[in-house]
Parts: structure tokens; sequence; C-alpha cells
């Protein structure tokens, strides 16, 4: 069965509402551009209402070395996501999971794609100037061929749309938020639990 992580996450009601419904893992955002964006002590209270067995992703965007390393042993984080234009240096070397994040152009999969060291590949639309978050579906088609087993699918994707993604990639897991939220940073209980659930059905 396939696994959902919902991402940006900037409240406890709502860390406790996507474990509830499902999710195999939240994400927290320290990329302070986004309108996402936690501050330290916010995910801290977040980090705390996250039972064990649900994965807590930090994720980062060009971020500081030393300021990952402070979150991931201060969070706890069990991932770190890297959705900047971060170097194989700096996703390389860490003793929690890794997940490299893919902006695509069109039908072109980066060139550094199957050379990646991360543990997961997640894919997401390209959008000027934005790191996630697009709200933008891509051509599915592209990532036939990859390993399906570190792929993770995200870019667009909503309760309307997830189960006919999961179908056609087959990804180790889905990535969404805002698809289900009713603000940015503001998770929609209805399309959260229709999200996760149709997502599973595939």
């Amino acid at each position: 069965m396939v696994r959902v992580k919902i991402c940006g996450v900037t409240s406890v009601e709502d860390a406790r509402l996507a474990v509830r419904c499902g999710a195999a893992a939240i994400g927290l955002n320290f990329y302070p551009a986004s309108p996402r964006y936690v501050e330290r002590e916010q995910a801290m209270r977040i980090r705390e209402a996250v039972p064990a067995g649900v994965c807590c992703v930090g994720v980062f965007v060009n971020a500081a070395r030393s300021l990952v390393e402070e979150a991931v042993l201060g969070l706890r984080l069990d991932a770190l996501q890297f959705h900047g234009h971060e170097t194989e240096d700096d996703i390389r070397g860490w003793k929690v999971k890794v997940i490299r994040a893919f902006r695509l152009r069109g039908r072109d999969l980066p060139a550094d794609v199957l050379r990646c060291s991360a543990d997961y590949l997640l894919f997401d639309a390209y959008r000027e100037g934005m790191y996630g978050g697009t709200g933008r579906p891509f051509a599915w088609d592209v990532l036939r061929g990859l390993p399906t087993s570190r792929l993770i699918l995200a870019g667009g994707l909503d309760p309307e749309n997830v189960e006919a993604a999961v179908r056609a990639v087959r990804p180790f897991a889905v990535d969404v938020a805002g698809g289900v939220e009713s603000a940015p940073g503001r998770k929609d209980a209805a399309k959260l639990e229709a999200f996760i659930a149709h997502a599973q059905a595939a």
C-alpha cells in the first residue's frame, strides 16, 4: 500500500489529524519564504504530537548544514528532505533517511537523478521561484522506469487525482500540501481524509 506524507504541517491539530487519518509521515517546512514555514518552538510542539511509527520529516531549501544538524538533533527528525539546489555533498553523511526533491520542467528528467545517493527521490512540478507547494501536476508517465521503491510523487495532487496518479506510477509514497488545505498551512479535514483514502485505494 502506498504511503502518504502530509507536508507543510503548521499546527499540532493538523499533525494529529494527519496521523488519525493514516498518514505515514508529516513534513515540517523550515524554509522561511514558504507560507508553511514553522518556527523552532512551534515545530517542537508539533514534533511532540507525532507518535512513534510516524515519520517526521524536516524540509529544507539551501540551508546551512549547521542549521540542519541542529534541527535533526533538537527535534529528533526521522528524515530530511532537501528541496533546493543542494549538491551530493550536502545530502551525504546524515544519520537519518534523506529525500532529494527534483522539480521537473516538461518531460525531461534531470541528468543526475539516477546518480543521486538519497534514500528517496521526490518529484515535483517546476514553478519559477517556488520550492514545492506549486499546486501543479506534471506528466506522471515520465517517471516510468525509475525504481519505484525510492520514488515519492508530489506536485498538484489532490483527493480527485491521487488515485489515478498512484495507479500510473506505483510510487513508494505520495506527498501533498496544498491539495488538502483550506488555506496555506491549514489542513482541511475532509480533503485530508479523502486524499489518504483514495491514495490507499489505488
